[in-house]
């Protein structure tokens, strides 16, 4: 298992629980985004600069992601893309994106961008709250240790 995070827009703190859980685990951690990050030195992590522009860093995710890998991401259409490549996807708030859920967020994501541009001020999401970082690091627990029952019974 390869963890992709789309790092952009994604909050330290779940960065760095991400570093010491890559560490913990022994799995590959690359962040993806359009400006340099600073990441612990390990061979384990490292970090990927795309040039900029429009869902650049989505697209150098789905491209290199594969089946079994994690992606972290709070975008929808790319937790869709990497979905259907077999990957799994887990928002930075703890939300496990799955085949059952994510047309229903698709079509809430649309719903709200057909809002924004016909004016409306819906805002935009709440601070990351310590709730969400608890649900975070438990859902990649479970993640990993999953991933890590099947590499022992497959005896990899």
């Amino acid at each position: 298992m390869h963890i992709w995070v789309d790092a952009d827009a994604c909050p330290v703190v779940v960065k760095d629980i991400l570093f010491r859980a890559a560490q913990r685990a022994g799995l590959p951690l690359t962040l993806v985004a359009n400006q340099p990050l600073r990441t612990p030195p390990s061979p384990l992590i490292r970090a990927v600069q795309v040039p900029r522009g429009f869902d650049v860093a989505d697209a150098h995710i789905t491209q290199h992601a594969q089946a079994g890998d994690l992606v972290i991401t709070a975008d929808i259409p790319l937790a869709a893309d990497v979905l259907a490549k077999g990957a799994m996807a887990l928002s930075p708030r703890g939300e496990r994106y799955d085949a059952g859920t994510i047309r229903e967020r698709l079509a809430m994501r649309d719903m709200m961008e057909e809002l924004r541009s016909s004016g409306v001020d819906i805002g935009g999401p709440p601070a990351l709250s310590q709730a969400d970082r608890r649900a975070f690091a438990s859902q990649l627990d479970a993640i990993l240790a999953r991933a890590a029952r099947a590499a022992a019974k497959s005896g990899a």
